[in-house]
């Protein structure tokens, strides 16, 4: 998304970057950053939470018309629903599930390799 946004701003088009992995971000130098300090993969807010969402969007398009200058970074003021301590055990891995989570991962495949196959 980085190099996209830099390809699009040379050639004249503004952007804004909405994302979570700020420390990635940050290093590619975007010239506008929504920082949203949820998990990896919720960068637009909560599932199912439309009023964040939108807001979310909201402030990702103030973002674009208020910071002209390269390397903006705006902290979107939402906190994760639920447990404060998400960091800590998001994508935990450990002895109480990690069978649960194989068999997850397992029923996946599984469901994929069924799919039809799609010429590209």
């Amino acid at each position: 998304m980085s190099l996209t946004a830099h390809h699009l701003e040379s050639n004249g088009i503004p952007t804004v970057v909405v994302g979570s992995a700020k420390d990635i971000v940050e290093h590619c130098g975007v010239p506008r950053f929504l920082f949203v300090d949820f998990p990896l993969g919720n960068p637009m807010g909560a599932p199912y939470d439309r009023k964040m969402q939108l807001e979310i969007s909201k402030l990702a398009v103030q973002l674009l018309e208020q910071a002209p200058e390269h390397g903006t970074i705006k902290r979107a003021p939402f906190e994760w629903p639920g447990d404060p301590n998400w960091r800590a055990i998001y994508n935990r891995v450990n002895e109480s599930n990690a069978a649960s989570l194989k068999a997850l991962g397992e029923r996946r495949r599984d469901y994929r390799r069924a799919l039809p196959k799609r010429d590209i």
